[in-house]
Formats: structure tokens, C-alpha cells, sequence
């Protein structure tokens, strides 16, 4: 297989809704990127159409075809019957237009082909040939059988295809052309290059309008007097092979299924014996081909494809394209067997990737599909192929942060409080709840926040949008000091409250502070008595001093005398 659907790396989200809708579950996941593989794809697209990021790309063979019309050889198109449904109101005159305009020699509509295969299944039904014959149209079908239930390999009846019996016939018509299919499938680029020299190329329906849009081609109607008409147009409708057949071999039940998971269903039914002398019409798509893939997301709907394709196949009137029928032998295919065996772990290696799941008793394995396999042991055992991550378990991981997010919230030193928008509790810590004097969680847990705290801060944070930050608040009710940052977030409609308890040091502080204020007023007294003994001195010295005055005055004057 060529990598007809690849991953667009940078798209990818982790959704795994790809793995989901696989119903093969043939998508790896590893470094946050899915991954086909290919040995086990059944390329039904249902990824591709799943996909909510576009991450999924078909190859894109236009370049190819391009490259045969630039060749010698004239190149003809078989047009699948689809296309009455992708391109409604526009019949195959108007597409044969358009296509010309590409470039290409001609175009038929492959349910010319189909003609000749209906012929054929109705020959096996008339010669019971098998017990149970599924028809082969749908190489979807085919390679889910050939790559996953290959007991049912015996089953499949071994015919060609539509497009491949169509394009073998365009090729008889013209020698040495070349044959391009044009249909709403992705398999059908890997059923042209498996069996080479029938088809030379595969295009979608996404492909050829995104061609017609680069030439500036429009698909119109036109009259189709003299086109051949057929009512096996009616093949791409749910039950439409059988609306084409006979059904007239009273020993065989006629039967139509659609829908991966219908089909696997069915295809079990006739492994374990519950199903005989029936043939089986099987389509991988919902609707059959109208439900293809590559069908226009304006026509992905089968309902209304059904009506246009209905209202296109009543042209024919229950006729049936005039065919060469070529003998059984030209019609025949191979259907080889495809499946890769992989050895699969034993109970003790599931268990144990369970346990690292955290899922310990039966009761853990919740099997909710959220990482897109339908149990948690088909996950396990994709672990262990290494098709998964631990980490796709999102229960497994919502509770690991849960359980590390309040790990860390409980054990912060930290008050931490929770409001919503109406300003009521919605979480609260321990820690809060140590600084608030709360005992239980649930005592506060739903009630406005008035009831603890002042809610003022709350309320302009949330009007202004404006956070505060490491503001010093007394809380008096408490007799506690916090230092308070309040957070809203606008995202998540949540305000966030953390309280970082400063009591300690704000008692530290004041205990400080009055120490000062104490050592400031006793220095103030030391220094008034200081003051005030010197002043005491400095009189006392005054008075000596003017009395020593006087006393030597009284000497001086009376030496004089002498």
C-alpha cells in the first residue's frame, strides 16, 4: 500500500477521534501524532471524514493523470455512478463535456462495468456455487476481510469489480489506451494499482472538482438523447446491486448491508455458521458509495444522494445497458491473503499496563472509548503493539492531574479560595481554612463569601478586571494578618484567592516596634536626667565661681588700700 491517506502533522489535537471512528483501530498514536498503518488500513476514510482538524490528506493523484494525458495514448474515464449524486442535475453527456475539456478521449459511466458483474452474480446465485457469496464491488469490504477475517476469505465472491471490469472493457474498445477512475472512494486507488494493466488511475470526486475549479471547467447538464441507460446506475445506493439483479434462485436469501460495523457484524455471522445459502451485498460506506468519502461535504447526505441518484437510474426504465458479457474466466480476480500476524500479549502484560493506568479492580476499567479503543484491555494491548500511549486514558489522566493539582493546593502553605461569578465558595484549602477558623470545607462550600470574609477586595477585582497583588489586610474577625492576592479569570469565570498568612511576622514587627518605642523613651529619660544633673552642675559651678569673684575683688581692692 502507498500511503493514500496521510496525517497532516501540525493538525493534529490529540483528539483521537480518529482512532474512534477506525473500526479496524489501524491508527498508531506516539510523540502526540496519529499515524496509519498500513498494513492494517481498510482505507474506508471514516478517519479522514471524522477528522475535526482536516489533519488527514488523500494522496493527491491528479499529477498522474495529468502526466497519461500529456502521453500518446488517448485516455478514457470510467465515471462511477455516484457521480449523479455529486454532480446533480448533471448527467453524463454534461460530464462527458467536461472532461473533454481536460483533456481526456471520453468518459463512460462505470456502470456499464457493472452490468457485466451483476450478470455474473446472478449466475453464481443461479449455480449455487457457495453457500454464502459476498459481493466484491466494494474493496473496502474486501480488504477488511483479506487483512482481519480472513476466515471468511472462501466467501467473497471472486469478481472483478465495476470500475475494473468497465476500464478492461474501455481498454478492449480501444486498443492502447489508457483508463482513469473517477468515483467517491479511497480504496479504489488501492484496488487499481493491485491488480496492474485495468486501471491506470485513481482520482476522487474532491480531485476532479479541484481540477475543474484550476481549468475553469463547470459541469453542465445537456440532453442525453441516444446515451445508453441501464438501471444498474442504481449500484451505489444501499441495496442497489440487488435492485439490479434478478434475485430469482428461491434457495438463496438476498440481503444488503451497509456501515462498517453492519458489515463486520455480518461477516461474523457467516464465520461462526449463523448465516447460509444467502448472498450478501456488503458497502463499508453509511448509504453505500453516496456516503462515500470524497463526496462533496454539500452531498455527503444519503437521503437526497439516494432521491438524485434514483431519479437518474428511473431513466432507464428497468433496462439494462446493452453489454458484451464476457465469460466468467475474464471476470475472475484474486483476493489473496493479507493478514500480518502479530503475537498477542498475555494476561500478565495486559494487567500490567492496566495497573500503569492506574485501573488496579475490574471496576477502574471504565471502557468509556474517550482514547477511541472500545475497552480498556483492546487499549492496553494497543499499548503493549505500540499503537498507544499511557497518556491517551483520559479518565487515567484527568485524575493524575486532579489527584497532583490538589496535591498541590492542600499541602501549599498558602491559603487558597475559590469564587465563581455569583461570589460563592467553590474550593477552599486547608490552609484558608486554618487561617479562616473553619473546620470542614463543606461548612463554606456553595455559600457567599460574606459569610468568612469582607468581600470588597472580590468586588473590584471583579468589576475592574484588575488584580491585586500582596496586599497587607488585617482580617479582625480572626485576629490574622494575610497578605492577599486576588486573581479573576476571565476564561474559566472564576475568581482565585491566595492568602499567604504574615501573622508571625507582623506580631514580630509590632513586638519590634515597641521595643523601640520602650529603648527611644527610656534614652529620652537618661537624656533629660543627664541633662539635667549637668544643668544641676553648671549652676552649682556658677555659683562658686561668682563667690570666688567677689572674695578676690575684695583682696584685690584691699591691696590697693595698702
Amino acid at each position: 500500500m502507498s500511503n493514500y491517506i496521510h496525517l497532516k502533522k501540525s493538525n493534529c489535537k490529540n483528539c483521537y477521534k480518529c482512532i474512534r471512528n477506525c473500526p479496524v483501530k489501524s491508527i498508531s498514536f506516539s510523540g502526540s501524532q496519529a499515524q496509519i498503518i498500513e498494513d492494517e488500513c481498510v482505507l474506508c476514510g471514516m478517519c479522514f471524514v471524522a477528522c475535526p482538524q482536516n489533519a488527514k490528506e488523500i494522496r493527491n493523484d491528479v499529477p498522474s493523470a495529468k502526466a497519461l494525458l500529456a502521453g500518446d495514448a488517448p485516455v478514457y474515464v470510467s465515471l462511477a455512478p455516484s457521480f449523479a449524486a455529486n454532480y446533480e442535475g448533471v448527467g453524463i453527456a454534461g460530464m462527458r463535456k467536461a472532461l473533454m475539456q481536460l483533456g481526456f478521449a471520453g468518459a463512460e459511466e462505470t456502470a456499464v462495468g457493472a452490468t457485466m458483474v451483476k450478470n455474473e452474480y446472478d449466475r453464481m446465485a443461479d449455480a449455487g456455487e457457495q453457500d454464502v457469496i459476498i459481493a466484491t464491488c466494494c474493496h473496502t469490504v474486501n480488504l477488511l476481510i483479506q487483512k482481519h477475517f480472513t476466515e471468511a476469505l472462501p466467501f467473497l465472491a471472486k469478481v472483478q469489480s465495476p470500475m475494473q471490469a468497465h476500464c478492461a472493457e474501455l481498454k478492449r474498445e480501444h486498443p492502447g489506451a489508457k483508463t482513469v477512475f473517477v468515483g467517491p472512494c479511497i480504496s479504489k486507488k488501492a484496488e487499481g494499482e493491485a491488480y496492474p494493466g485495468i486501471v491506470d488511475c485513481v482520482l476522487t470526486f474532491e480531485e476532479l472538482d479541484a481540477w475543474f475549479e484550476e481549468a475553469g471547467v463547470v459541469p453542465e447538464s445537456l440532453p442525453e438523447d441516444g446515451e445508453p441507460q441501464g438501471k444498474t446506475r442504481f449500484f451505489p445506493t444501499a441495496g442497489g446491486i440487488l435492485k439490479s439483479m434478478r434475485c430469482d434462485n428461491p434457495q438463496y436469501s438476498y440481503l444488503a448491508v451497509d456501515g462498517m460495523s453492519a458489515c463486520i457484524n455480518a461477516i461474523e455471522d457467516v464465520i461462526n455458521g449463523n448465516i447460509h445459502n444467502c448472498f450478501i451485498e456488503m458497502s463499508a460506506c453509511p448509504g453505500s458509495c453516496i456516503g462515500g468519502p470524497t463526496m462533496r461535504h454539500s452531498h455527503r447526505a444519503p437521503v437526497q444522494g439516494y432521491l438524485a441518484v434514483e431519479k437518474y437510474a428511473k431513466q432507464a426504465g428497468g433496462a439494462d445497458f446493452p453489454v458484451e458479457q464476457p465469460d466468467s474466466a475474464a471476470l475472475q480476480k484474486e483476493l489473496p491473503f493479507l493478514k500480518k500476524e502479530k503475537p498477542r500479549a498475555g494476561s500478565r502484560a495486559i494487567e500490567e499496563i492496566l495497573r500503569k493506568m492506574g485501573k488496579i479492580r475490574p471496576e477502574d476499567e471504565l471502557n468509556c472509548g474517550s482514547c477511541g479503543y472500545n475497552t480498556c484491555r483492546e487499549k492496553a494491548q494497543a499499548v503493549l503493539d505500540g499503537k498507544a500511549e499511557l497518556s491517551m486514558c483520559l479518565p487515567y489522566l484527568k485524575e493524575k492531574a486532579e489527584t497532583f493539582s490538589d496535591t498541590i493546593i492542600q499541602n501549599t502553605p498558602n491559603g487558597i479560595l475559590i469564587l465563581n461569578e455569583d461570589m460563592e465558595i467553590q474550593q477552599i484549602n486547608a490552609a484558608a481554612r486554618d487561617i479562616l477558623n473553619i473546620r470542614s470545607q463543606n461548612d463554606v462550600l456553595g455559600e457567599p463569601v460574606v459569610r468568612i470574609l469582607e468581600p470588597f477586595d472580590f468586588i473590584e477585582v471583579l468589576s475592574g478586571g484588575i488584580g491585586i497583588h500582596d496586599k497587607r489586610v488585617y482580617l479582625a474577625e480572626y485576629d490574622k494578618y494575610v497578605e492577599e492576592t486576588i486573581i479573576y479569570d476571565r476564561q474559566y469565570h472564576i475568581l482565585m484567592c491566595i492568602m499567604r498568612d504574615i501573622t508571625a511576622e507582623e506580631k514580630e514587627k509590632a513586638r519590634k516596634e515597641e521595643m523601640s518605642r520602650q529603648t527611644i523613651e527610656v534614652t529620652d529619660k537618661v537624656i533629660e536626667k543627664q541633662m539635667r544633673i549637668v544643668q544641676e552642675i553648671a549652676s552649682l559651678l556658677g555659683e562658686t565661681t561668682a563667690e570666688t569673684k567677689i572674695a578676690l575683688t575684695h583682696l584685690k581692692e584691699s591691696l590697693k588700700d595698702e
